[in-house]
């Protein structure tokens, strides 16, 4: 499946009409951005399951400020509509592969005790904590007790 374009009018539907949506912010003059796009799109490609979709920061400012993005690349990755992963930065293939395996493998009854009950029809969820090292799907820093057995947290 193609990546999907989204807009301040789609944003909110793509999010809770798709079990796990990754979100990429881009801007055609960022060098890392036109680096990852290939490899976002084999993602997809990879995994039709998964809606892989872009937002265009300068042609979408208010999503952009929205989602808190300050650098680009930055990818967002929701599953049941929570946010379950921020990470401002490039990433390889195999890095990507992680976090779509992360996601798909989350206790997701887990997480909306962390996050205190919130849901797709609760509260927005907020955003995965910041820190020295990207927050991984749902992942608190130095928590690998999530996900998929052998594909563990840092």
């Amino acid at each position: 499946m193609p990546t999907q374009p989204l807009t301040q009018h789609s944003f909110d539907t793509a999010i809770s009409n798709h079990a796990i949506v990754l979100v990429d912010f881009w801007a055609s003059w960022c060098g890392w951005c036109t680096r990852f796009a290939p490899i976002f799109a084999d993602s997809a490609a990879a995994h039709p399951e998964i809606l892989h979709a872009t937002v265009d920061t300068e042609a979408e400012p208010a999503i952009t400020a929205a989602a808190q993005v300050s650098s680009l690349p930055t990818l967002l990755g929701f599953r049941e509509g929570v946010l379950v992963y921020s990470n401002p930065g490039f990433q390889t293939a195999a890095q990507l592969e992680e976090v779509v395996q992360q996601i798909r493998w989350l206790d997701m009854d887990e997480v909306r005790r962390e996050l205190g009950g919130q849901g797709p029809s609760g509260a927005p969820a907020q955003p995965a904590p910041a820190g020295p090292e990207p927050a991984r799907a749902g992942l608190a820093p130095g928590r690998a007790d999530y996900g998929w057995p052998g594909l563990g947290g840092r």
